[in-house]
């Protein structure tokens, strides 16, 4: 029963970093998003959070999304004069996201991610083995 239990822990991990791995990639995308007029602020950083809940049928602790927080850092300040949200001192407000940081979380949520799978792949084999086992 335990080899099931670690299917379905590993599926939830799975789905976190699915989940994650989505969040990253629309921060990536509007990197450069900026206002359309002065008023307005540009695209924020989004955040995944995670949260651990226990599954009373299985026993076992299991991971889920939580709630996508903003990240409330500083928008950096551009001098772009002909740009529509530019302010009168010409400067433009950018998003709060740094590509750097983005990338290098989408290859630590692609590493979680390849291990969960590598998880599902190894009790998937001792079940199979299990079952050849059995039927000799």
């Amino acid at each position: 029963m335990d080899l099931i239990k670690s299917l379905f822990v590993s599926a939830s991990g799975l789905r976190v970093q699915n989940g994650r791995m989505r969040i990253i990639a629309e921060n990536i995308a509007n990197a450069n998003s900026t206002a359309k007029t002065p008023d307005e602020l540009p695209y924020r950083r989004k955040v995944p959070t995670f949260k651990s809940q226990f599954d009373k049928e299985l026993g076992a602790q299991m991971v889920e999304l939580g709630k996508v927080a903003e990240d409330n850092t500083d928008f950096q300040s551009v001098f772009m004069p002909g740009h529509p949200a530019a302010d009168p001192n010409g400067y433009v407000l950018q998003p709060n996201v740094n590509t750097l940081i983005e990338t290098t979380d989408m290859r630590e949520a692609q590493r979680s991610y390849e291990a969960n799978l590598n998880v599902i792949e190894s009790t998937r084999r001792m079940l199979q083995r299990t079952i050849d086992i059995l039927k000799a």
